[in-house]
């Protein structure tokens, strides 16, 4: 059973104290101050000095009671950084279990307080934080050359009591000696007093640094080495390369419709993914100049027609006519020529289509007015039915995509839709994108009985080889260290 301790209400007063004044402490060095010289009217001792351990300056003596302020080159203050240096090690290698429990205070009748302190509590847990409970110590509890100079600056007892926040992060510890032996009354003031130094000094020190922060995940505990193997064994776990791409569901093998000759777009008959059957009209040229030729070469090739006619008559009595009568031909035949290629011309101002499926171009009022050169493409007539996936990877995403891989298409319009596919093939070489991105093109033939739409946009997931999972999230950081740094 717990044995109570009897406080004097008195000394609950001054505890409640000192909390304030520590809670009110608008720096570290006045909190120092009033560790190291304020407690003494709560706990009688002849000694006291803080130990700070974290930075700014590692295993810094912070405070000396009746000092203003510690001197880091005097030899007390020297080597009482050694001793507790060597109390902080000694607490990091003890066992988690406290040989004492920290006592609960609580109020009694009479102005008194019964504190219970249980000499047989059973060990922390392995994952909690080391107990921060005071532990006295003596000369003997030192190295040889720190328990030699023990009676030339200190008394016979001594008490370590450590300060530790709730997370386990260590602030040090603040030691203090005396002549008289420490009692449990002193050592269960001094742990109330100790959380209430570590909550302060929690609020003036800096978060703790993702290095700090590793340090207190890699600590010793059961259920951290748990979890630290749970997340080795997760990173060698083999995962596929993947990455993303935009990607357009387009036609395969369109047929492309071209300016027959050089001219002028007068009128489109087709809009923009308008099923047309074969023959029909899709656009015509302006026809006014080869209308105008037309004409011009049909009244020649009359004129010459007319001409051979009268030579030919007069041939028949002038030998000298006879002699013109083939200059004649050869005119007429030369005018047969131009009107028969002009009428051909103006047959093919209106393209119509040649086979039927969807016309595939961007707004028809980019072309009306257009001029185009012969052989420029005009749009595509592609069938619906007969669709590919093309996708462009960026070139700093390339995962050394090969034809084969399977890659799944997610559709911007159904963001619950799917269609997968496998890669026919890669361009060799990266080239920029309308958007300016340099990237691969890549075709892929939709492997599923249903295809999506043509025309659809979308995100593409393009699946590699297997890697460790380690390198898939690891890829891209190194990849741009190297860059930085030149491996």
């Amino acid at each position: 059973m717990n044995a109570p301790l009897r406080i004097e209400a008195s000394a609950l007063a001054l505890l409640w104290q000192l909390s304030a004044r520590a809670r009110e402490a608008s720096s570290e060095e006045t909190l120092g101050f009033v560790v190291v010289n304020e407690t003494l009217s709560l706990v009688p001792y002849r000694q006291a000095a803080w130990w700070r351990a974290p930075a700014p300056v590692p295993g810094a003596v912070a405070a000396v009671s009746g000092l203003p302020q510690s001197d880091p080159g005097a030899p007390y203050v020297q080597w009482l950084g050694e001793v507790c240096r060597a109390l902080e090690r000694r607490a990091h290698c003890a066992s988690p279990a406290a040989s004492t429990s920290q006592p609960d205070p609580a109020m009694a009748a009479g102005g008194e307080a019964h504190v219970n302190v249980a000499a047989d509590t059973p060990a922390q847990s392995a994952d909690s934080p080391p107990p921060a409970w005071p532990r006295v110590f003596t000369a003997d509890s030192l190295p040889d050359a720190l328990a030699a100079e023990w009676d030339a600056w200190w008394p016979t007892h001594a008490l370590w009591v450590p300060l530790v926040d709730r997370t386990g992060r260590s602030f040090g510890g603040v030691v203090f000696a005396r002549e008289e032996p420490w009692t449990p009354v002193d050592e269960a003031l001094l742990a109330e007093l100790a959380r209430v130094w570590s909550h302060a000094l929690a609020a003036f020190s800096p978060r703790a640094s993702w290095i700090q922060r590793a340090k207190l995940a890699l600590s010793v505990g059961k259920y951290r080495r748990r979890m630290l193997v749970a997340l080795a064994c997760a990173l060698v776990v083999p995962v596929p390369l993947t990455v993303l791409a935009p990607a357009e569901v387009t036609a395969k093998d369109p047929f492309v419709v071209r300016a027959p000759l050089d001219g002028v777009i007068d009128h489109l008959f087709a809009q923009p993914n308008q099923r047309v059957a074969a023959g029909a009209p899709l656009f015509a040229l302006d026809s006014t100049a080869l209308a105008s030729r037309f004409a011009l070469a049909n009244k020649n090739y009359a004129t010459a027609q007319e001409e051979y006619r009268q030579t030919a008559q007069l041939a028949v009595t002038d030998d000298k006519d006879r002699l013109d009568m083939a200059l004649r031909k050869g005119k007429l035949d030369q005018s047969a020529v131009e009107l028969d290629y002009t009428a051909r011309e103006l047959a093919r101002v209106s393209v119509n289509a040649p086979r039927a499926g969807v016309a595939v171009f961007s707004d028809p009022n980019d072309w009306n007015g257009k001029a185009v050169s012969i052989g420029e493409k005009v749009m595509l007539l592609a069938d619906p039915a007969h669709v590919e996936l093309t996708a462009y990877v960026p070139a700093a995403d390339n995962v050394d995509v090969v034809p084969g891989a399977s890659v799944t298409l997610y559709p911007k319009s159904s963001p619950l839709a799917s269609y997968d596919a496998r890669i026919d093939t890669v361009a060799y070489r990266a080239e920029p994108t309308p958007e300016g991105v340099v990237a691969y093109r890549l075709k892929a033939t939709f492997t599923g009985s249903v295809k999506p739409p043509l025309g659809v946009m979308g995100t593409a997931r393009i699946h590699g080889r297997w890697v460790p999972l380690a390198y898939y999230l690891l890829r891209r950081p190194l990849a741009t260290a190297r860059q930085w740094l030149g491996w």
